[in-house]
């Protein structure tokens, strides 16, 4: 894998100071799965009684850790959890060989902690189609039993990263019922990013009491605006996995709260742009915003059809506000479009209006906005009242560098 040396420059200023969530505890090691002298391997070791939901990626070419996680989720949550995740091979595309390291993972895992295998859940990122040295893994487990700690969860963070050039976390805290409610989440995720679930690893984790079937129908609700709204290069992980992790030690009971919603909404959002932020070779943050469609699905199609042409991403990379480009996506989405009622706006610079160039348009105006590290862009379709936002990034030669030699 080609080494990153350098940040995006599009990352946050600091790693956020993360709250210790009772109930959790992290350990990270170096075990050499792919990398040498950087750890690759992180675990998290959750109470009796946490309810965790999930959501996964939908490829049809799945890996054997997804299809596990998707068959244990629901089940009962009396029992301990733990949460397994390797970088650097995805154990993805190796057939029955993956699905044994899965086994022989969860296997030690319980036997290591004392819980049920169905409470072990697992997660590998990395190369496709090489089979996982899960003996590695297993090997590893004495040192992450005891190095447990609630304090080390961007040690996680850092652990589960490939090609990503900073670790991702997001917190909040909220108030419920004169409580306070804590949530934070790691995630990483930087190229094979487009919406089909949740397109990367995230792992968020909160103090809060939330039954499970309702924690399931909370966080399948909130992926939508949020995970299913980012693009990089529009190409789905085999391996995307998101949890949720609800261990019940405040004792507060969020299961109907309007607030802790909107809190837990606002870390996904945060931790879904900042792996946006760190799109492979990106230089650019962008926000696409279609208007007046006829239907919530057709403005998503066409917001996904700009947000994914790579002659968008690549006007945009050059900072050139090359609005022809909007037109030819919106032509080509399959949604129902009329050309002559189309206005399409670069920051809140009007550049065409109802199917032609806005009569006061200045192209200088517009490539002052694309010069900027966040760019928006809006179309009104004009024949409706549905509207739907994605977000995204550029495509620059940095992108070409990194792929072209992954497995180098």
């Amino acid at each position: 894998m080609a080494k990153i040396e350098n940040v995006s420059p599009l990352a946050p200023s600091a790693f956020p100071e993360l709250p210790e969530i009772d109930g959790v505890t992290f350990a990270t090691v170096e075990a050499g799965v792919k990398y040498q002298a950087r750890t690759d391997l992180m675990l998290a070791r959750l109470a009796p009684g946490t309810s965790i939901a999930g959501v996964f990626t939908r490829s049809a070419t799945r890996s054997a850790a997804v299809l596990d996680c998707q068959e244990k989720i629901g089940k009962s949550a009396v029992d301990s959890a733990a949460i397994v995740v390797n970088s650097g091979n995805a154990n993805a595309f190796t057939g029955s060989g993956g699905a044994e390291s899965v086994r022989r993972i969860t296997e030690a895992v319980a036997t290591e902690f004392e819980i049920p295998e169905s409470r072990v859940f697992t997660a590998s990122t990395g190369v496709i189609g090489e089979l996982l040295p899960h003996d590695k893994i297993v090997a590893a487990l004495p040192t992450l039993s005891a190095a447990l700690s609630a304090s080390k969860m961007q040690d996680a963070a850092k652990a589960i990263m490939t090609t990503d050039t900073f670790a991702k976390a997001s917190t909040a805290q909220v108030m419920v019922g004169g409580k306070n409610v804590s949530i934070a989440g790691i995630a990483k995720g930087s190229g094979m990013i487009a919406p089909d679930m949740a397109t990367m690893l995230v792992y968020i984790f909160t103090d809060a009491m939330v039954e499970q079937t309702k924690l399931q129908g909370l966080l399948s609700e909130l992926t939508g605006p949020t995970f299913n709204s980012i693009t990089v290069d529009s190409d789905t992980s085999t391996s995307d996995t998101l949890l949720l992790c609800a261990t019940g030690a405040s004792g507060v009971v969020c299961d109907e709260d309007a607030a802790f919603k909107q809190a837990l909404h606002q870390v996904m959002l945060d931790l879904a742009h900042q792996v946006v932020r760190d799109g492979e070779g990106a230089t650019k943050f962008v926000e696409i915003n279609v208007t007046g469609a006829a239907s919530e699905a057709d403005a998503r199609k066409h917001a996904l059809s700009i947000a994914n042409s790579p002659l968008v991403k690549t006007a945009i990379a050059g900072e050139d506000p090359n609005w022809g480009r909007i037109v030819m996506a919106v032509g080509k989405s399959g949604a129902a479009a009329d050309r002559d009622k189309l206005s399409i706006w670069f920051g809140d610079i009007l550049v065409a209006k109802e199917g032609w160039v806005y009569e006061k348009y200045r192209e200088e105006d517009a490539a002052e906005h694309m010069k900027g590290s966040s760019i928006s862009i809006r179309a009104d379709i004009g024949i409706g009242n549905c509207d739907s936002t994605v977000w995204t990034c550029d495509l620059t030669h940095g992108y070409i560098e990194i792929n072209a030699d992954y497995r180098s």
